[in-house]
């Protein structure tokens, strides 16, 4: 067995240096995917399109080419350049965005937008695979908590360009103005990022072999019960995050009368609580970790359960700002489960496993929370409003309904903990055997 010191290892400044550039790959990500959500009503008016078909153009039909592409994508980056396939990547999702603003129909619309899936299905496999070949197990919730900063930080600049470009100009060149920076970023990836060494942080290198095949990384991840327990938590939590994310301008419109601007706004402000809770999340994981691993699992989900009644005042409460104000809790206490899910899911497989088992992890996550959640959403306010007299206001309660989600992912991420111990250790073997 080599060890990692014999291969050279990064400076701290150069490892501090790469998780900033992923980082910011990551909130390129994510601007360019949830801008979508700040503009629902406005596309929604021009287009003359129905919250179902709404629904499906940031559900379904984006996750469904995000996580199935994701997989063999990662498979690319375990097997070559990880580098490579993040710059090709984050150059066709940040192209496709631009063309977006372009689309003159809905189905032109679903075209660009799923370029954008196709592009960002190579994006954080390879990420999460770098990072945890740079920062040891005992630091890596941290890292990868830091990286998953993207979301809420992508999520605040796609809130809040796209809601104040679009009352400015229009929707089109909302998109146009967040997509095409990307591709300029990209080049810096490609010249400035540095591969790692496959096993540096643990101290060991694996030898020549191939990657195992797809189906055999994913019947040992399957047969980590608490990789099963964890994933669909994650998902379920994706579930309501992703309806209450892509919705939620819409809602605020409907019912309260706020505009894109005003609306981008507020949720540039409630981002900080999500950068909070996203931070704490991986550091408090980190910390109870070390003395009782089952803490990556526990946290996550007694945070989640917490996190829902904050969540239903937010929804219902008659003034607006005050109901902004509460829901901040919700954002702090739903962050919490990123960097303990991406930890734990990279410390249960081998080496040449980590970008295919991040992408697994993701596919899980995103096809029932990224590809359902929108679309369960948009279905169930039509439904409320064709069969209640709710009236605007079906699309609040479509998003209290979907709370019960939330419960189902509390419950299985405490499940989780259950085997947590043995499916670690069956990872640290796996290494120790290369």
């Amino acid at each position: 067995m080599q060890t990692a010191a014999a291969q050279g290892q990064f400076t701290p400044f150069y490892r501090g240096y790469a998780l900033t550039l992923l980082v910011v790959v990551y909130v390129f990500n994510f601007i360019d995917r949830s801008i979508l959500g700040i503009l629902v009503q406005p596309i929604k008016e021009d287009l003359g399109v129905s919250d179902t078909m709404m629904g499906f153009l940031g559900g379904i039909a984006f996750a469904t080419f995000y996580t199935v592409l994701g997989i063999p994508i990662a498979r690319l980056a375990d097997k070559g350049s990880r580098v490579n396939v993040i710059a090709v990547s984050l150059t066709l999702w940040s192209g496709a965005t631009a063309l977006c603003g372009m689309a003159l129909n809905f189905w032109h619309l679903l075209a660009a937008r799923i370029g954008v899936a196709v592009g960002e299905a190579g994006g954080s496999p390879p990420s999460h695979s770098i990072i945890s070949d740079m920062f040891p197990p005992e630091r890596r919730a941290t890292a990868l908590a830091i990286y998953a900063l993207g979301i809420p930080i992508g999520t605040q600049l796609g809130n809040l360009g796209g809601g104040w470009t679009n009352e400015a100009f229009d929707w089109r060149t909302a998109f146009i103005v967040v997509g095409l920076p990307g591709v300029l970023l990209a080049l810096v990836v490609r010249l400035t990022l540095r591969e790692p060494a496959r096993g540096a942080a643990e101290g060991i290198l694996p030898g020549g072999d191939a990657p195992p095949p797809i189906l055999e990384v994913f019947r040992y991840l399957w047969a980590r019960r608490s990789f099963r327990y964890m994933s669909l938590g994650a998902a379920l939590h994706a579930f309501v995050g992703y309806g209450v994310g892509y919705w939620i301008p819409a809602m605020f419109n409907r019912s309260h009368g706020l505009g894109t601007g005003e609306m981008g706004t507020a949720l540039f402000w409630l981002g900080f609580a999500s950068i909070a809770g996203t931070l704490l999340g991986g550091y408090i994981g980190d910390k109870l970790g070390a003395k009782d691993p089952r803490w990556y699992v526990w946290l996550p989900g007694l945070a989640t359960l917490v996190s829902i009644p904050f969540s239903a005042f937010g929804y219902l409460y008659g003034e607006p700002y005050v109901a902004l104000w509460v829901m901040s809790v919700h954002y702090f206490l739903s962050a919490y489960y990123l960097g303990p899910t991406f930890s734990m899911t990279q410390g249960m497989v081998g080496l040449r496993m980590r970008a295919l088992a991040a992408s697994i992890s993701l596919f899980i996550l995103n096809i029932i929370g990224l590809g359902l959640g929108p679309q369960f959403t948009g279905i169930l306010s039509d439904l409320l409003r064709a069969f209640t007299d709710l009236g605007a206001d079906s699309l609040r309660w479509a998003l209290v309904f979907s709370l019960v989600f939330n419960l189902l992912s509390t419950g299985l991420y405490l499940t989780a903990g259950r085997t947590l111990k043995q499916d670690l250790a069956a990872g640290r073997a796996m290494d120790a055997s290369v």
